[in-house]
């Protein structure tokens, strides 16, 4: 089993202004809830790819890419759901350059790459986590899953606007 890495020290790397380094590492990613619905993370060790490079006064650009799925309910059928999704995330610390140029992930030269590896999933999530692209989700009538029978129909309910005419009685 690989070796687990959810910090990284920098400093051990030994870069000067302009060097870099590509480390292959694997990180434990929390499950993560979405929408109120916990979905684990798989592989339960996530293999990723971070290239390190050391800027000029002492800052550092690193670059986070992994492939990673989330396995839980479909948000419109509630069958199980596990897509899969690439992720190519970029972070800049720079000392001296403001907020923007400050990473959250980097305390001094100590990364937390198991925090920037689940915050960089959660923002490649779509807005609703499907078994399929084209699923056709529940009946909102009687909840029957639309998915397993497309041609699911249900007699149109007479306009209430009309109701009172149904009441005539002829004689």
């Amino acid at each position: 089993m690989p070796q687990r890495t959810d910090t990284f020290e920098l400093a051990p790397l030994g870069l000067r202004s302009g060097d870099g380094r590509r480390l292959d590492l694997h990180v434990a990613v929390e499950p993560v809830h979405f929408g109120g619905v916990p979905y684990a993370v798989t592989p339960p060790l996530v293999p990723v790819r971070v290239d390190v490079s050391r800027t000029t006064g002492n800052g550092w650009a690193l670059r986070l890419r992994f492939t990673a799925g989330v396995e839980g309910p479909c948000m419109r059928c509630l069958d199980p759901a596990h897509p899969e999704f690439g992720v190519d995330a970029l972070e800049v610390s720079q000392p001296g350059g403001g907020e923007e140029l400050s990473s959250p992930y980097l305390d001094k030269d100590d990364l937390d790459l198991a925090g920037w590896t689940r915050d960089a999933l959660v923002l490649a999530l779509p807005a609703q986590i499907t078994c399929r692209a084209d699923c056709a989700g529940l009946c909102g009538q009687c909840g029957a899953n639309l998915n397993e029978d497309p041609e699911h129909r249900h007699e149109a309910a007479p306009d209430p606007r009309w109701a009172k005419l149904g009441e005539l009685k002829f004689d």
